[in-house]
C-alpha cells in the first residue's frame, strides 16, 4: 500500500489554477523530493497533502484512506516549516512534547519519544535552552525533532534549509539523510534547490507551472530527462543548449550537452570565447561564447585559460541530447 496516492488533484484559487491534474504515488519509506522553480505550485501541492489547503479536484490518499475532508491533525502527518516556528517562551524539551501532551499521552511515552528523537538529534544537551539561545542549525533539528516524537506516517519538509548558510546546509541534509534511513519513514521533501533533490531523493518530482514534468530516480532524470526544462533544471552548472545547426546544417532541432561532457581539443567541433573562468580547485567551470550562445565547459583539475582567450571544445556524439521546437526529448 503506498503512504501516499494523490489522483488528479488540482487546486485553484478563484480563476488562477495553481495544480493541474497531479497523480503522484509515494512508497511506504520512500524519500520524494518536489522540486521546481519558484512559483511552480510545490509547496501549494504540499500544503494540499497535509490539510492546510483543500483540494478543488481530485483524492488525497494517506496509507489507503481519503483524507480530502479531513483535518492536518488527523491525517497521520508532521511538517517541518522553512521558519523553524517554535515557541519562543518554551525551552527544548517543551517544544518537542507539547504536540504529545496535547494528544493527551502519558508522561513515559512523552519522555521516551523526545530521549529518543534528542539521541538522534544531537540534542540531550540542549533540553533547558530556549529558541534564543540556539543556532540556526540547532533551531531547524528541533523542528525536526518535534515532528519526529509524533511518530506520523508520512514527514514533510517544506524547504527546511533555505534558511541556513552553505556549510549547515549541508551538514543538516545529511542529518535528514540519516534520520530517513534510521526510521525508514515516508517522507515528502520540497526545495528549489536542484542539489538537495539530487543527492537527497529516492524519487524526484520535477514540477513546472502547476504540472508534473516528470517523476523518477534522480539518475534516472539527469541521464534521460523527458524534456528540455528537465534537462536544464537538473545539473548544475546546468546542461547547455544550442542550435543543432553548429554540428550540422539545416539542422533545425536543439541540442544539450552537458557541462562535463565538454573537452578541450586541439580541433574541435566548437570555437569559443572565454568570458569567466571559475577556478574551484578541483574543478574548472569555463564560461564561452559559440556566437551568442553561452557555453559551460566543467573541467577536472586546474587549467590556465583566461578570460578573452579563444578555445575549441569537442564532445562525443552519443553524449548529445536533442529537442524539438516544443522542447520535447527526440533522443
Amino acid at each position: 500500500m503506498a503512504a501516499l496516492s494523490l489522483s488528479n488533484v488540482s487546486k485553484s484559487f478563484g480563476k488562477v489554477e495553481v495544480l493541474k491534474d497531479i497523480n503522484i504515488e509515494v512508497e511506504d519509506g520512500e524519500f520524494v523530493v518536489f522540486v521546481g522553480p519558484s512559483g511552480c505550485g510545490k509547496s501549494t501541492l504540499l500544503r494540499v497533502i497535509a490539510g492546510l489547503e483543500d483540494a478543488t479536484t481530485g483524492d488525497v490518499q494517506i496509507g489507503g484512506v481519503v483524507v480530502n475532508h479531513t483535518p492536518p491533525s488527523r491525517r497521520g502527518i508532521a511538517m517541518v516549516f522553512q521558519s523553524y516556528a517554535l515557541y519562543p517562551h518554551l525551552n527544548v524539551y517543551k517544544n518537542m512534547s507539547l504536540a504529545l501532551k496535547q494528544e493527551r499521552q502519558s508522561k513515559a511515552v512523552i519522555e521516551a519519544r523526545v530521549a529518543k528523537a534528542c539521541r538522534m538529534l544531537n540534542l540531550e544537551e540542549y533540553l533547558d535552552r530556549y529558541p534564543s539561545e540556539l543556532s540556526g542549525g540547532q533551531r531547524q533539528r528541533v523542528a525536526i525533532g518535534r515532528a519526529i516524537v509524533r511518530e506520523p506516517r508520512l514527514f514533510l519538509f517544506d524547504e527546511p534549509l533555505s534558511n541556513l548558510d552553505a556549510a549547515l546546509r549541508m551538514n543538516t541534509r545529511l542529518e535528514i539523510a540519516g534520520l530517513h534511513d534510521a526510521l525508514g519513514a515516508s517522507m515528502i521533501y520540497v526545495t528549489h534547490d536542484q542539489t538537495e533533490a539530487m543527492t537527497l531523493a529516492d524519487k524526484i518530482v520535477v514540477l513546472r507551472d502547476g504540472r508534473v514534468e516528470q517523476a523518477g530516480s534522480p539518475m534516472e532524470l539527469y541521464n534521460n530527462p523527458a524534456n528540455q526544462f528537465v534537462a536544464g533544471f537538473l545539473g548544475s552548472p546546468s546542461m547547455n543548449f544550442l542550435p543543432a545547426g553548429f554540428i550540422a546544417k539545416g539542422d533545425d532541432r536543439t541540442i544539450g550537452i552537458r557541462p562535463e561532457d565538454l573537452q578541450l581539443v586541439e580541433e574541435g567541433s566548437l570555437t569559443a570565447t572565454v568570458q569567466h573562468v571559475e577556478r574551484l580547485g578541483g574543478d574548472t567551470n569555463v564560461i564561452a561564447r559559440v556566437d551568442e550562445h553561452k557555453l559551460t565547459a566543467r573541467l577536472f583539475g586546474q587549467h590556465s585559460i583566461e578570460q578573452g582567450q579563444t578555445i575549441r571544445l569537442g564532445f562525443s556524439a552519443q553524449r548529445l541530447y536533442y529537442f524539438d521546437a516544443q522542447g520535447r526529448r527526440l533522443s
